[in-house]
């Protein structure tokens, strides 16, 4: 984005750019003076929900998540029994985040290269097809080849919703969204849990319930696939759901991201500035830290069962983390929504049951099954703090190529916690596993510090910006249009759609 001042040797000199250097959205707002109509722009929200979050939540990001968790749900299941798996071979576990890690920058650049909806619905279709190769595995091999495909697949869907989310949403509405479309992580547990349950009480010859429950969870995912590639849209740019003139507004409704919508060339300078920026390796830590305890989501029923519970008690009692799960995110990005400036504030309160928790499940008397269950529910209440930390670093970075590369960093952290995470989980330390669970209870500690650190590093950045003179450098900036009738003009791009970092615009204030 330098290049725009080095073809002007004063600052306020008047600089044309090519379209491919600005944002795909500057193209539909170029020109555009007037205000949008705040009752245009609530009709065309209540549209895009209307279209996406159904895509996004029940079928999307509820099932992904649902499959993720098939591996544990097996457990209980017979896979271990079936498969010849030992009970220290945590791995499979681990190779699903290993795979999700060596993808996940290149699914970043092919989310930014290639059109957004195509590309997650082609690795939604993939995905399914290795769950349902789940129940052709026979042994260890078989299963770690399944989990590596899926792996490779999961590094487009989380990476890909961020990207979305920014795409169609004001900063005001996208912490909301993205807590929405997360926290059908519970309910996919709840559903999960009854699919489970129903596959105890099926009985076929040569097919246990752990494979029906692969063919279909696979199953429902080849369905979300399909509906995923014909409705769910690649930008506001294009959606097929809105009118040319609605996608204008689609656009200009986000002009107060000062993000614009996306760019699909690769810019190494906001590559590197992604590198050097200290907020973003803050928000690595925080999410690898924050999912080494996520080995929880796999080893939770078989911990659960260690209580004393029976296979058919410990597959229903699994619904109970879904519903704490559903009721934390959701009243967690409520109250973000409702306390200006409050997402770091929000996401330490949340974790403190989570601490609780962990001291409980070490202190209370092993007998005690009823009072150790509810501790482990309650370390499920912490999830809304990394739900708040995925909208928080998209709010907080511009520049389309900064962006992906900021959320491949994320999300690989992401992995390394939860590829870590199952080699806690050792034979040696059961049944009470005091060694795991002070691991878990240190790692929330210092994810509430992490928290702390980016609000103060965003406020005082913003106080800095505060106090330097208006920086005009990119007010007079234009692109290269042609109008109906085939004439090329030149028309004035706002700031706010010249793919801009947030470094550069000096006017981008960081929300806390």
């Amino acid at each position: 984005m330098g290049s725009f001042s080095e073809k002007s040797d004063e600052k306020h000199d008047r600089v044309s750019v090519d379209s491919y250097q600005v944002d795909t959205g500057a193209q539909l707002v170029a020109g555009l003076s007037s205000q949008l109509d705040p009752k245009e722009a609530l009709r065309i929200r209540r549209k895009i929900d209307k279209h996406i979050m159904p895509l996004m939540c029940d079928r999307a990001f509820r099932i992904q998540f649902m499959d993720k968790t098939t591996l544990g749900s097996s457990a209980i299941l017979g896979i271990r029994e079936s498969t010849h798996l030992s009970t220290n071979q945590c791995v499979l576990g681990t190779i699903f985040y290993l795979s999700y890690l060596v993808f996940e920058f290149p699914q970043n650049l092919a989310l930014q290269r290639f059109p957004v909806g195509k590309w997650m619905s082609i690795n939604i279709f993939i995905w399914g097809a290795a769950l349902c190769s789940h129940a052709a595995c026979k042994n260890f091999a078989g299963l770690f080849v399944v989990r590596f495909i899926l792996g490779m697949c999961e590094g487009s869907i989380t990476a890909g919703f961020m990207i979305v989310s920014s795409m169609f949403y004001t900063r005001r509405e996208h912490t909301a969204r993205v807590g929405y479309w997360f926290l059908m992580n519970g309910t996919a547990q709840i559903i999960s849990g009854f699919i489970s349950f129903g596959s105890l009480h099926i009985h076929t010859s040569g097919f246990e319930p752990w494979q029906w429950l692969m063919i279909i969870t696979g199953t429902l995912t080849l369905i979300t696939a399909v509906l995923f590639f014909c409705f769910f849209p690649d930008s506001p740019t294009n959606a097929w759901f809105l009118t040319v003139d609605e996608r204008a507004m689609a656009v200009q409704r986000i002009k107060e991201n000062q993000t614009g919508v996306e760019n699909k060339h690769f810019k190494k300078d906001q590559m590197i500035e992604a590198l050097v920026d200290p907020k973003t390796w803050l928000f690595a830590l925080f999410s690898a830290l924050d999912n080494i305890p996520n080995s929880l989501t796999n080893q939770r029923q078989i911990i659960v069962s260690s209580f004393g519970f029976s296979p058919f008690q410990t597959t229903l009692l699994g619904c109970v983390d879904g519903v704490v799960e559903i009721v934390t995110i959701y009243t967690g990005v409520k109250l973000v929504a409702r306390i200006p400036d409050s997402r770091a504030w929000v996401g330490i309160i949340y974790f403190i049951p989570n601490i609780l928790g962990v001291f409980l499940v070490n202190f209370l008397p092993w007998s005690d099954k009823v009072g150790l269950l509810f501790s482990v529910w309650l370390t499920g209440v912490g999830t809304t703090g990394f739900v708040l930390s995925l909208a928080w670093v998209s709010q907080t970075t511009a520049g389309h190529t900064k962006k992906v590369t900021t959320n491949a960093i994320m999300l690989s952290a992401y992995c390394i916690g939860n590829a870590a995470g199952p080699f806690m989980w050792q034979a040696r330390y059961k049944p009470r596993n005091h060694v795991p669970w002070i691991i878990i209870g240190i790692c929330y500690a210092i994810c509430i510090v992490l928290l702390y650190a980016i609000r103060v590093l965003l406020a005082r950045e913003n106080k800095r910006r505060d106090s330097e003179s208006p920086d005009d450098t990119y007010e007079d900036v234009y692109v290269i249009k042609t109008n109906e009738d085939g004439k090329r003009v030149e028309v004035k791009v706002s700031k706010e759609f010249l793919d801009l970092t947030d470094r550069q615009n000096r006017d981008f204030r960081y929300v806390l």
